[in-house]
């Protein structure tokens, strides 16, 4: 056991070493996605509770071509469903209520940080959609900027580093960008340089590409040990975040909290409210990716998961209730 434990460390150290120094996967034209039912609970199929949160369903994704994979973020709007992975790869497709996929297409952000050649300058992590003009934000790592596309991630784009943002981690950015119904934009850290149990957490009063500077600086307190790495907006205006851990040899973990930020102070800590937790027996991977969707009276929640182009990981796509 101790020596599949190193094997497994050794692999994961290799595999990640490699992506980041290794031209950037690009999906090609011929787009095809296969989605494999999953349970919550492999050992226990009829489980549907976990937390506030009410399992309606879920598929673990796969397709022939090999830069498919690595999903942070998502956008769903009625049954449409656009994938942004953090190669900058668009994946696009429609899900009826059996889970069964149509109308897939690949695609690629026309515009980004550098020239695109490497991972690096194409670490989209984060994603948020103005429904109005269908206008998209993407956050991206490493260059710790803020860009600004046309509806469908399309050109024209533009471009900000805000101040606030200068300093962060290269590998622990704008993991979190929620565009808020009132206009505003929240960007959560991902991990912070001085170790600290706190994350930034930045409130735009607008558009961050067009007021770069103008952010007020709160934190956000996650689970001990965890990371957020994505957040939405509820339709009572509180935000909910999802926080992951990693740890060896190889087990996944995710909590999902609800912080408030209504009337928030310059300075101020928020703590979430815990209302989910994912460890095993349960379905878990990297979760990375959420969005809310309403279906009459019911929120209805979407997780992402992101396998890291890797083959001990899978895309796992879960659809939940609500409960609050």
């Amino acid at each position: 056991m101790r020596w599949l434990r190193l094997f497994l460390i050794l692999l994961i150290v290799t595999q990640l070493t490699a992506s980041w120094r290794d031209q950037r996967p690009i999906l090609g034209r011929d787009a095809d996605i296969v989605a494999r039912p999953v349970s919550l609970d492999a050992d226990d199929p009829a489980k549907r509770r976990v937390g506030a949160l009410t399992f309606l369903g879920g598929v673990s994704l796969t397709s022939r071509d090999d830069a498919f994979g690595g999903f942070s973020s998502l956008s769903v709007a009625g049954d449409r469903f656009t994938l942004l992975s953090d190669y900058g790869d668009i994946v696009r497709f429609r899900m009826d209520a059996q889970f069964r996929v149509g109308e897939p297409a690949f695609g690629d952000l026309p515009a980004g940080p550098g020239i695109g050649w490497e991972k690096r300058e194409r670490d989209s992590e984060s994603m948020t959609v103005d429904p109005a003009s269908g206008q998209v934000w993407v956050g991206f790592e490493r260059a710790n900027a803020i860009w600004r596309y046309g509806p469908g991630l399309t050109l024209p784009a533009d471009q900000a580093a805000p101040k606030a943002m200068a300093r962060w981690e290269r590998n622990g950015g704008a993991e979190s960008l929620v565009r808020l119904r009132d206009g505003r934009f929240l960007v959560i850290a991902e991990t912070d340089r001085q170790d600290r149990p706190v994350r930034d957490l930045l409130l735009f009063p607008g558009d961050p590409v067009t007021q770069p500077d103008s952010a007020m600086l709160a934190s956000y307190r996650p689970p001990d040990g965890y990371d957020p790495s994505d957040a939405t907006e509820l339709p009572d205006g509180r935000i909910l975040v999802l926080n992951r851990r990693f740890a060896l040899p190889f087990r996944w973990s995710a909590v999902l909290t609800v912080i408030d930020v209504h009337g928030i102070k310059p300075g101020q800590i928020f703590t979430g409210r815990e209302i989910a937790r994912f460890d095993a027996p349960l379905t878990v991977d990297n979760y990375e990716g959420l969005a809310i969707t309403r279906e009459g009276e019911a929120t209805i929640l979407w997780m992402v998961s992101d396998d890291n182009q890797f083959f001990l990981q899978r895309t796992l796509l879960m659809k939940f209730r609500l409960d609050l």
